[in-house]
Parts: structure tokens; C-alpha cells; sequence
């Protein structure tokens, strides 16, 4: 029987894209959890449910939770018999009379037993809501993250100092909003002044609360210690945490609430805090300025406080970058994590390598390092657990998705199987896209190297089809993250469309060193610019991209080297620079990234101290040179990079009669390509599409008809 072929990528094969995140694997090994997330039936939203499978992969997987909104972070009790997790079903199965409709007490812990029946049942009513959480060792308590002040509404309404509900015929409460500190806002939450999470310890059996810490910065993460008596929490600076970004650990004694200052260095910034399993000592990521924004290290700290300014760094000198950040607009990204083995005699960890996220390991004695995998792939997050022998090795389990293919949950194989110099192997034990795996043909990446100024570049094409096509050059954001061996949907859409995509690393990027990540400071524009040039004309000299019929286009940082190049460079046909920087005195001094120490990170020094230096590195000022047709994408809501930051460069290129177009998406941040509401990811990629079509397709000059749309003209 003849194979059906397979066709090429729409937009709105988005709608039926589902991405599993989080693997847990239970305390024996068996069975692994997963978080998998879907559009949500009216394309306004996304769901997610707790999906389990067993690892060796002899069952198929099958779904725990209903998935109604979102069920999400499941973690196993330490003895197996349950899972809790995170869930926003409240309102939907449970009456509550006189509840506002804008509470904030939404998401709250679940409980589920794993082997018998029953139903799920939420053991927390924090007043609002629980944000994540970690079983104690002993299986009796929770530590629960919550920005909640007061255990009830009342005493919660009261320690934050909030105005009653008006009466009515009274006039509403006031609505304003105060600030006395930076960082006031942030990208995809909005106003977060009033939004500190604290750590509460939950009862796991009555659900009882008692809020444990009360830190001026709050608290971003917290693990216990193997013995259960104590928390390591991932907090900010004591005073003027909003001035200076230094992340520390604290360890705080459940019992007593004393607080310890374990890794505190003045010019440092450490997270992701793990305890090793003696109790001693804690690991966590991070370094001391002013090589820290461009490189973190794996530390071992000792937990009682005696060296927080010294500690060990096990990884310093193999220069590689645990914690870097991998682009996808499927795959989401999943934070670091490490995760010591039962001995305390490595840690296992990711980091890319040449373009792929690999899982490594590092010795705790003397930092030796080894690279476990050895793939074309991505691997976003990652799990294991020692249940056998220490000859068996862990079992892991993994996110996995790959340049032309959808993540999957996989095991990766057990160290006792490995051969002699080869990486792990991976084995599929759920894929959740299996049948749009079966009808759509998505297309692997070619790779290519060139030399740029002394340095190599690593790049990749998504080929269109064979010979000479219409190329897309796409730019990555951060500036400090990385394209690999991941999976982009625009790109399979644009060569679907017929228009091959050309990416690449330039210098700024993560995962080829701490040199090279540094190698654009002072200097985002040209640089990078001759960088990302050269990978196109690499391929252009390969016979596989059209030098007549090029486009370029990025997303927030690779919207600013987007504006940069239409002003500098005239190959291009078409650009599309999409929630850009233009201006970078006003993006330094302007949403969630105003007042920090960024432009004087990158820049060497403030806005304020020199504006002749951020006027001259601004795509803005070279407006006048631009002739490319470009089309302005901005989210309304988007707090990283302002809108205006797209209203400068349209206003000032239509005041030049230049062919620009300004595309506002209402009620979006940041975040619009990734994690927008689905039916304006899929029209975000209709009008990419669309765009280039229309320039380097058909070999149109004018700008397009301004398309249909429900407010009309």
C-alpha cells in the first residue's frame, strides 16, 4: 500500500501543535510525568494537562488530568502513591457564591493518588493562588511559592493594605498604581510591585498554611535539604535589590525562620540552587561581574554560610554555558536545572554544543567534565533518577525535539549500555504530534560554517526545495541566546511557502564560549551584521540562495540588527523587523528593562553619560538611508521593547515617503511569536508569509494591499 506524501506546513497547523514539557520520573524509575500543552478550542488560549508514560516505553502514554484550562508542574510525593501539582480549575468545579470575578486565588495545589481510584482533590487556598511548589523529603509538607501575604482573603486584604470592595452607589475604590522601587513591571505580568512571592510550608494532608519567609525580593525559587529541616532559596540583594542585579542563596531553618546567607558575593549572581545529598553544601549556576552576564559556571557553596563570597567553580575552565538559552517558537524553553547524583560525585546538567542542547555531567572533586550526548537535537529539559544499581547508571528522561522535528518525551539510555565513545541514545516514549508527524513533510536544516573576523559562525538553511531559491535571512533575538538544532514553525511555513530561511550564530551568541558571547559588546550593529551577511553569502556561493531575491527579518534584538541592515546594506528586497529596538537611550530608560545595568554591561556606560554613543548605535539614526520595504511588527503590550520603540522608526520613514508599513497586534507582549494567544500566532505567520511572498515570490515593488481584517479600514 502506496505511502500518502506528505504535505507542506500551514499557519494554522499550529492550532493542533501539542508540547509536552517537564518530565518527572517517580521515585523508582518506572514512570515518567509530563506536562503537555494545547490550543484551546476557541484558538484564544492554550491548555495543558498531566500526561504519564512508562519508561520503558511498553504502554502507551495516556492523560492523568482533565486539561479543562491548565494542570501543569506535577511533581511525586518521595514515597510514588501520589502526584501533585498546579491547576486553575477552581471555577469550574467548584460553587463558590460571592467569589469576584477577578479573583486571584485561581491556581491553586492538587493532589491525585497514582494507584487507586479517585478524583483530585486541591489542597491549598492560599488567597492568591500558588505559583510552584516542592514536596518536602519526608512527604509531609509543601513548600509553596505564593505572592499571598495572609493565609485567608481578609488578613491578606489587610497585610497588603487593600481597599475594600465600594459599595453600591459609592464611587470604585482607587485604581492607581505606585512604584518605589525599579522593576516595578514586566513583560507578559504587567504590574508586579504588588507581586512578591514569599515561601509558605503547606500541610499535605490538611492543606494548612504558614507563610515562612518575608523578603524584601522575594523569593524565585526554594529546594529543601535532604533531611528536611531546611530550604535553599534563590532571592535578590537585601537592600537595593531593584538597583543591582545580583541574585544570592539563602538557607532558612523551617523550624526557627533563621535566615543564612550562603552564596552572597558583591559582584555576583547565583540561582538554580540544588542540594548536594549531604546536606554540606549547595550547587548552584552563576559568577561574579563582569563576565557573569555572558557566562555561567556550576559553584558549590558550603550551605552554612562559612565562604559566601568564596565558594568553588567546577566549571570555569572547560568555557562551556550551562543555562544558555535555545531560540524555538514550539519547544519551550524550561530554565536550568542541576541535578547531583545520589553519591555527591557529579552533577548532571545542560548545555548547548555546536548548535545542540546536550545533557553533561561534571565532577563534584576535581570538575571533569563529560558530554553524555552527542547529537542533532534540543533537549529543553530533562529528568533522572537512581533506582538500580550505580553499574545500571540513572534512567533519564528528556524533552527532545530536533531542526525538522516536533519535541517528543524520549528515555535516554541507561549508562551501562553505552558504547565505548558514543553519546546516549534517545527512544520515543510519548509523542503527542504522531499524526501531524504523519501529514506534514517538515524539512531538516542545512548547516554551514564561515570565518568571520577570526572567528567561525555557525549557520543553517531550511531549504525550500533544490537549486536557487528566495531566501529569508531570520536573526535571533537576546542578543545573548542562541539558534540550534531546534524547531521553528515560521521557518517550515516560509519554505513550505517556498522561501528558504537562513539563520546563524553571530558574535553575541551563546554556546561557543564566553569570548565569543562577549564579542558584540559596544558593538550590536556591525559586527553581527557581518556575521549574519556572511552565512547568506555562503549559501548564495553554495547555488542554494537567489542573491536577487533576498529578505531579511528578527524579533527583538534581531529586530534591531533587522533596522540596522535595511540601513546599511541594500540587498535586501523586503525586511521585517518585529518587536525591535530603534532608539536605545529610550529602550534602556523604558519598561521592564529601565534603569537596570544593562547599557552599561554592553555599552560601557549609562544613557545619561553618554548619548552621542547610544544615538550613533541606533538603527534610527540611519533611517534616512533605508530604501527597503519594511513592515513594523509591535505588540501593544509589550513591556521588553515598547511600542514606540516601532511608532519612532514608522514615523520617521513615512516622514521620508519610504515604503513602510506599521503592524500593531493588540493585547500581546513580548512573547507574541512563542507564547501569544494562538489565533494571532497563526496570522502573525500569515503576514510574514504573505509579506515576502509578495516581494520575493511574485517580484512585487509596491507595498502590498493592506489585508482584511474584522475592524476593516
Amino acid at each position: 500500500m502506496a505511502v500518502p506524501e506528505r504535505r507542506a506546513p500551514t499557519p494554522e497547523d499550529l492550532y493542533r501543535i501539542f508540547v509536552p514539557t517537564d518530565p518527572r520520573l517517580s521515585p523508582d524509575g518506572a514512570t515518567v510525568t509530563f506536562t503537555v500543552q494545547r490550543v484551546r478550542p476557541g484558538f484564544d488560549g492554550y491548555a495543558s494537562a498531566i500526561w504519564t508514560a512508562p519508561l520503558d516505553g511498553n504502554e502507551p502514554a495516556r492523560q492523568l488530568t482533565l486539561g479543562a484550562r491548565r494542570d501543569l508542574h506535577a511533581r511525586w510525593s518521595p514515597d510514588g502513591r501520589q502526584l501533585a501539582f498546579l491547576s486553575d480549575r477552581r471555577p469550574l468545579v467548584e460553587e463558590e457564591p460571592g467569589i469576584p470575578a477577578d479573583r486571584e486565588d485561581g491556581m491553586q495545589v492538587h493532589l491525585l493518588p497514582v494507584a487507586g481510584p479517585g478524583e483530585a482533590r486541591r489542597l491549598t487556598d492560599l488567597p492568591r493562588g500558588a505559583e510552584a511548589f516542592e514536596w518536602s523529603p519526608d512527604g509531609k509538607s509543601l513548600a509553596v511559592l505564593s505572592s499571598s501575604m495572609g493565609p485567608d482573603r481578609a488578613s491578606d486584604a489587610r497585610l497588603r493594605r487593600k481597599a475594600p470592595d465600594a459599595k453600591p452607589g459609592t464611587p470604585p475604590a482607587s485604581d492607581y498604581r505606585f512604584a518605589d522601587r525599579l522593576h516595578f513591571q514586566e513583560n507578559g505580568r504587567g504590574f508586579t510591585e504588588h507581586r512578591r512571592r514569599q515561601a509558605w510550608l503547606v500541610d499535605a494532608a490538611t492543606g494548612s498554611a504558614r507563610r515562612l519567609t518575608n523578603l524584601a525580593a522575594g523569593v524565585n525559587q526554594v529546594t529543601w535539604s535532604p533531611d528536611g529541616t531546611r530550604l535553599a532559596i534563590a532571592t535578590g540583594r537585601s537592600r537595593d535589590a531593584d538597583l543591582f542585579f545580583r541574585p544570592r542563596i539563602v538557607v532558612l531553618d523551617v523550624k526557627s525562620g533563621r535566615l543564612t546567607p550562603a552564596v552572597e558575593h558583591p559582584r555576583g549572581a547565583f540561582a538554580a540552587p540544588a542540594w548536594m545529598p549531604d546536606g554540606r553544601s549547595i550547587a548552584v549556576l552563576g559568577g561574579v561581574l563582569p563576565h557573569q552576564p555572558y557566562r555561567s559556571d556550576i559553584w558549590i557553596f558550603p550551605a552554612d554560610g562559612s565562604d559566601p563570597r568564596g565558594g568553588r567553580d567546577l566549571s570555569g575552565r572547560h568555557d562551556i554555558m550551562p543555562g544558555s538559552s535555545v531560540s524555538s517558537d514550539v519547544t519551550i524553553g524550561e530554565g536550568a536545572r542541576l541535578q547531583p547524583a545520589k553519591d555527591g560525585g557529579s552533577i548532571l546538567f545542560l548545555a548547548p554544543h555546536r548548535g545542540s542542547n546536550e545533557l553533561w555531567r561534571i565532577a563534584t572533586d576535581d570538575g571533569a567534565l563529560e558530554r553524555l550526548t552527542d547529537d542533532r537535537h534540543y533537549l529543553s529539559s530533562f529528568d533522572a533518577v537512581e533506582a538500580g544499581s550505580k553499574a545500571d547508571g540513572p534512567r533519564i528522561a528528556a524533552i527532545r525535539s530536533e531542526g525538522g522535528g516536533l519535541p517528543k518525551v524520549v528515555a535516554v539510555e541507561s549508562a551501562s549500555k553505552r558504547r565505548a565513545g558514543a553519546g546516549l541514545s534517545s527512544r520515543t516514549i510519548a509523542n503527542p504530534n504522531e499524526g501531524l508527524d504523519s501529514e506534514v513533510q517538515l524539512r531538516a536544516p542545512i548547516e554551514r560554517w564561515v570565518e568571520g573576523d577570526g572567528h567561525q559562525v555557525q549557520g543553517w538553511l531550511v531549504p525550500a526545495g533544490v537549486g536557487r531559491k528566495p531566501t529569508i535571512l531570520e536573526i535571533h533575538g537576546g542578543p545573548h541566546t542562541l539558534y540550534g538544532w531546534s524547531p521553528s514553525w515560521e521557518f517550515q511555513v516560509l519554505a513550505g511557502a517556498g522561501i528558504s530561511v537562513a539563520y546563524a550564530n553571530p558574535r553575541g551568541s551563546e554556546g561557543y564560549g564566553r569570548d565569543f558571547n562577549e564579542g558584540n559588546i559596544d558593538d550590536w550593529g556591525d559586527g553581527p551584521m557581518r556575521d549574519v551577511l556572511g552565512i547568506v553569502e555562503g549559501f548564495v556561493a553554495d547555488g542554494l540562495a537567489d542573491p536577487d531575491r533576498l529578505g531579511v527579518t528578527g524579533g527583538s534584538y534581531g529586530g534591531y540588527l533587522t533596522s540596522w541592515i535595511v540601513g546599511h546594506d541594500k540587498r535586501f528586497k523586503a525586511a521585517m523587523t518585529a518587536r525591535s529596538v530603534n532608539d536605545l537611550a529610550v529602550e534602556f530608560m523604558t519598561g521592564d528593562l529601565g534603569g537596570t545595568e544593562w547599557p552599561s554591561q554592553e555599552f560601557g556606560a549609562w544613557t545619561w553619560d553618554d548619548p552621542e554613543k547610544f544615538r550613533l548605535a541606533s538603527p534610527l539614526t540611519y533611517a534616512e538611508a533605508v530604501q527597503t520595504p519594511l513592515l513594523i511588527q509591535h505588540s501593544e503590550q509589550d513591556l521588553r521593547t515598547p511600542i514606540n520603540q516601532g511608532e519612532m522608526f514608522f514615523n520617521r520613514l513615512r516622514r521620508l515617503r519610504r515604503p513602510v508599513r506599521l503592524m500593531r497586534v493588540p493585547d500581546e507582549n513580548h512573547e507574541l511569536t512563542r507564547s501569544g494567544t494562538p489565533f494571532r500566532r497563526v496570522e502573525n505567520l500569515v503576514q510574514v508569509r504573505d509579506w515576502f511572498r509578495h516581494f520575493l515570490v511574485e517580484g512585487r515593488q509596491a507595498l502590498p494591499p493592506i489585508p482584511r481584517t474584522r475592524h476593516g479600514r
